[in-house]
C-alpha cells in the first residue's frame, strides 16, 4: 500500500468496498463461492483507510513543525 499514489488508493478503495458491497448481497440469497472473500475484502478496505489516515498525519505534521 505504501508505493501506491493518494489518487491509486482512493480508486482501489471505491472499487474494493464496490466489489465488498456486490459479495454480501450476492451470498444472501445462496451458499458463497468462497465463505472467506468478504473478511478479507473488508481487512483490505481497513488497510487502506489505515495507510490513508496515516498520510494525512503525516503531511498535517510536516505543515505545522
Amino acid at each position: 500500500m505504501v508505493t501506491r499514489t493518494d489518487q491509486e488508493l482512493t480508486k482501489l478503495l471505491a472499487d474494493t468496498r464496490a466489489a465488498f458491497r456486490t459479495e454480501r448481497f450476492s451470498a444472501a440469497g445462496a451458499r458463497a463461492k468462497e465463505s472467506n472473500a468478504p473478511r478479507k475484502l473488508r481487512a483490505t478496505v481497513a488497510r487502506i483507510l489505515t495507510e490513508q489516515s496515516a498520510r494525512s498525519l503525516r503531511s498535517s505534521k510536516s505543515v505545522v513543525g
